[in-house]
């Protein structure tokens, strides 16, 4: 290990020593006391791993020591995390690929104890459970029984890992949302650690393979969302390639007045980033508004950060991290060291920190802050409470400019004055009459039938979860009800919060309004809200009413929370509550009355708001250390149903060849310790001719598998009935499965066939005769067959979305040697290259209809020079024998890419590396 300034210290704490390296010294060198906290955990980083310039040389440590607030981003670092969290959806095919390298290093001579995870990897089980019970006493333990049935095969291989693998630890189900398990007990804020056999303090810094994973800047602790080929790589030990960033400071002054919520601030401030634009940049918050800001507040505002577009946002260690870390029961040892390192390294912030500069600037006044709800489709679309009604009629009208008029029957006067019916096409407003709970109910277009207190997001927060009980406890009090068409569900996130939630007396409250415990995991904030009432789906497709959500979530994307619900609001849990019991979006809670009373009496939403003193008082009297030791005394553990799971024993995993779920991927067949070689591709085919903005969701969908699409027919060929199929997301350890829903997005436009929507390609044999079409799955394999490659072309923006690993290893196994696109979202094109697939850029202003380019030609890629080309070419050929040349970017941006590519990946290069080792 390199260390060129000198930076190297000793940090006596706990009767112990450990070593750091110094920003303090460095800043004998260089000017640091405006340099942004963020930037600074990044410069800690690179001179901890300097090692010569391999990876981090002394010109990566002055450019950030030197950092420019103002210049665009142009000079590439490494950063290598502290430590990985994953979530079971895409934790599980992480998992896969390590026991599928232990098999593979064993063939290349090394040993599977070789493959572990480097660094501290911890999974938390939490997407799975679905909401298929509620409003009941008993609908947690029928959830969970549901939950463990559905994925028993996966939470076997999971306990496999847990026993293999070192470094690598489960959190089981029925325990809390990741991020929220992360903030509450797993996240050290700084490390202790021993490396290389000497003991280090160093920032804690982590990578998530979940987009929140960033609501544990909330503490300081810098960390973001990463597609799971970068997460592997982290756990093996490999460095992440970033761009310096910018930093966008956020300047935070006064205090939340009466009658508003974390919530509301938190889409406030989402609006205005969201407007500024801050994608790629980093977000840090400042000012004296921190003092009145507690630290639950702070973790959702940085959990919103994908919302708002940023890779992080980040508050600074200081005197509330440290109240937090003794109120969730840290050890007094832990806090010491938190506390003693923050302050010898400058990382510590108190009314007396010098302002960092910027790369720009905002500032918000707390006081401004106005009860607020976003939607109906997107986060970053704040509307005042007060707005609602006027929302809701807006977005309405463009959600049934083609619903066909209802025809209805009205009375006329006739000539001797009687009545004559007549039938007439009236703009009536449409309601369907249903009966539930034995009751007559009218759904009209605007009814709630979710309201979902739901999220880390919201309820990490004991303000807004016990604000929606005190809400509870006044509605309960004076006879109110939830409607009995709204689905109503509560996710506490973790076990602490339904513990406080009892301890402070309001669950019963919250009950009495139907929201009963469904499940510790994510439910609606990611789809899992399960299926509507029968009485309810029917009423709503009677009349194609347009009905309405209200989560307490983080996201609220079109088709995201439920198929059948076309508006989705995103609302503060104590706003979930009042939305139930007025059972419906088209109100002003402002000015209308929320319900009446059983005698009639009109009750609005001001008289059932608790004031901020009794949600403050009601903290103070209950959530206490006692709660969080008690609960995560033995988080790894589990209950009786995670501990009667059988899984295999063994360094190395036994497939099951009959599994549906978890099968070890073709990426290692064949593999020697022979490295290959970048060649230029010669013959490929078109797969795929697409426009902009194709995301990781069109390339590599997550939710319902179809029943006659590639991968609905392999499952009920393997015996798996429709009813069982499950999602996409539970089956990502499968690559039989996720290989055949590889592009087959039922809203994907291959623009071969022009607008037409649906996963389909062009299939030419090897006369070149006319193109059959076939779905992209069935094309590829023929052209596999055929030993004919692959190449993708497409439009600006190419892998936006969440990042998803799949997007690219489906690409790789569909046999895609290429991407040619206008423009890359980052961590695509870098999962891209960790799978083997070349990502060529377009110059600026050409693309494919540029070229003329129809997706019929034949596609050669000349001069790659093993990678040493930063420029190549392409030759598209006609059937007519007519050629078209032009020139492309080569996005491999470093030589450790390079690398990586030469090795058929970043999961090859590793295991080549080990094998090697153990060789020697």
């Amino acid at each position: 290990m390199a260390d060129s300034f000198a930076t190297r210290a000793q940090l006596d704490v706990n009767g112990k020593s450990y070593t750091y390296f110094s920003l303090p010294i460095l800043g004998q060198r260089f000017d640091l006391s405006k340099l942004p906290y963020s930037m600074k955990i990044l410069l800690e980083n690179l001179l901890r791993h300097e090692d010569g310039g391999m990876t981090v040389g002394k010109d990566h440590i002055e450019a950030v020591a030197q950092w420019d607030c103002k210049a665009e981003p142009d000079t590439e670092i490494a950063f290598m995390p502290a430590r990985v969290v994953l979530q079971d959806f895409t934790g599980v095919p992480c998992v896969v690929d390590l026991a599928a390298m232990r098999d593979a290093v064993t063939k290349l001579g090394g040993n599977p104890n070789q493959i572990n995870p480097l660094i501290p990897s911890e999974l938390v089980i939490d997407h799975s459970v679905q909401v298929d019970v509620f409003g009941r006493a008993d609908a947690l333990e029928l959830n969970g029984k549901i939950e463990f049935e559905r994925n028993l095969e996966r939470y076997s291989f999971l306990r496999w890992g847990q026993k293999s693998l070192e470094n690598f630890k489960v959190v089981p189900p029925n325990t809390g949302i990741v991020h929220q398990v992360n903030l509450e007990n797993l996240a050290r804020v700084v490390m202790g650690r021993e490396v290389d056999g000497v003991l280090q303090a160093f920032p804690d810094t982590v990578f998530g393979t979940d987009s929140h994973t960033t609501m544990i800047n909330g503490i300081g602790v810098l960390g973001w969302g990463v597609g799971g080929i970068e997460a592997e790589a982290a756990m093996l030990g490999q460095p992440s390639s970033m761009l310096i960033p910018q930093v966008v400071g956020f300047k935070l002054t006064g205090k939340l007045p009466e009658g508003t919520t974390a919530t509301d601030l938190v889409l406030t401030v989402t609006q205005m980033l969201r407007s500024l634009g801050v994608v790629g940049k980093f977000v840090e918050f400042f000012g004296e508004g921190l003092q009145h800001l507690p630290l639950a507040d702070r973790a959702t505002i940085a959990n919103m950060a994908p919302e708002y577009g940023a890779t992080c946002g980040i508050f600074p260690i200081d005197a509330e991290a440290v109240n937090y870390l003794r109120l969730s029961g840290r050890s007094e040892e832990q806090i010491a060291l938190v506390e003693a390192y923050a302050k010898a390294q400058g990382l510590w912030h108190d009314a007396n920190s010098p302002h960092a500069s910027y790369s720009a600037t905002l500032e918000l006044d707390l006081a401004e802050i106005k009860p607020s709800l976003a939607g109906p489709k997107r986060p970053q679309d704040r509307v005042l409470l007060s707005g609602m009604k006027d929302n809701f009629h807006a977005n309405l009208e463009g959600l049934t400019a083609n619903r066909p008029a209802r025809k209805t029957e009205v009375k006329r006067m006739d000539a001797e004055g009687g009545d004559q019916p007549q039938a007439e096409h009236l703009a009536a407003k449409p309601k369907s009459n249903i009966r539930i709970h034995d009751q007559d109910c009218d759904l009209n277009d605007g009814s709630v039938v979710i309201a979902a207190i739901t999220s880390c997001t919201n309820t990490s927060n004991p303000a807004v979860m016990l604000g929606a009980g005190l809400l509870a406890r006044n509605a309960a009090r004076l006879g109110l009800k939830a409607k009995p068409w709204v689905k109503t569900s509560l996710g506490p996130g973790s076990l602490v919060v339904t513990d406080y939630l009892k301890k402070a007396g309001v669950m019963d409250d919250l009950e009495k309004l139907g929201f009963f415990v469904v499940g510790y995991g994510c439910t609606t904030c990611i789809g899992n809200s399960g299926p509507l009432p029968d009485e309810v789906s029917k009423g709503i497709a009677e009349n194609d009413l347009v009905v309405a959500s209200v989560l307490s979530g983080n996201r609220n994307f079109e088709g995201r929370v439920h198929s059948e619900v076309k508006m989705n609001y995103l609302a503060s849990p104590p706003l979930v509550v009042a939305y139930a019991i007025a059972g419906t979006v088209d109100i002003d809670l402002t000015n209308d009355p929320l319900a009446h009373t059983p005698d009639g009496k009109p009750v609005y939403l001001r008289d059932i708001w608790p004031t901020n003193k009794e949600i403050g008082d009601m903290i103070a009297a209950t959530v206490g250390p006692e709660l969080f030791a008690q609960n995560y005394a033995d988080v790894f553990k589990g209950d009786s149903r995670w501990n009667q799971i059988a899984s295999p024993e063994g360094e190395s995993f036994q497939w099951d060849e009959s599994s549906t779920y978890i099968k070890n991927p073709p990426y290692f067949d064949g593999m020697t310790m022979q490295v290959g070689s970048i060649d230029d591709v010669h013959g490929a085919r078109v797969m795929g001719l697409f426009g902009d903005s194709i995301t990781t969701d069109h390339i590599s969908p997550a939710g319902n598998i179809k029943k006659d699409s590639p991968a609905g027919r392999f499952l009920q060929a393997r015996g798996v009935q429709p009813a069982d199929f499950n999602s996409y997301g539970s089956r990502r350890g499968n690559d039989d499965v996720m290989v055949r829903g590889t592009f087959a997005n039922i809203r994907i436009k291959n623009l071969m066939f022009g607008g037409e929507e649906g996963g389909n390609t062009l299939y030419f044999d090897k006369t070149g005769s006319v193109g059959e079409k076939l779905a992209i799955y069935d094309a590829a394999m023929k052209y596999k067959a055929d030993g004919v490659p692959l190449v993708v072309f497409a439009g600006k923006e190419y892998g936006t979305g969440s990042s998803r690993d799949w997007a690219a290893k489906g690409t790789n196994l569909l046999g895609v040697k290429a991407v040619v696109a206008e423009s890359f979202e980052r961590i695509h094109r870098s999962n891209l290259v960790g799978m083997g697939v070349l990502p060529l850029q377009f110059h600026a202003g050409e693309n494919a209809k540029s070229h003329g380019l129809d997706g019929s030609e034949t596609i050669d890629v000349v001069g790659l020079a093993d990678g040493a080309a930063k420029t190549a070419t392409i030759v598209a050929r006609k059937a007519d024998g007519s050629e078209k040349t032009f020139e492309v970017k080569v996005l491999l941006l470093t030589p450790k890419e390079v690398e990586y590519f030469r090795h058929g990946g970043i999961l090859h290069y590793v295991l080549r590396q080990l094998a090697a080792r153990k060789a020697a």
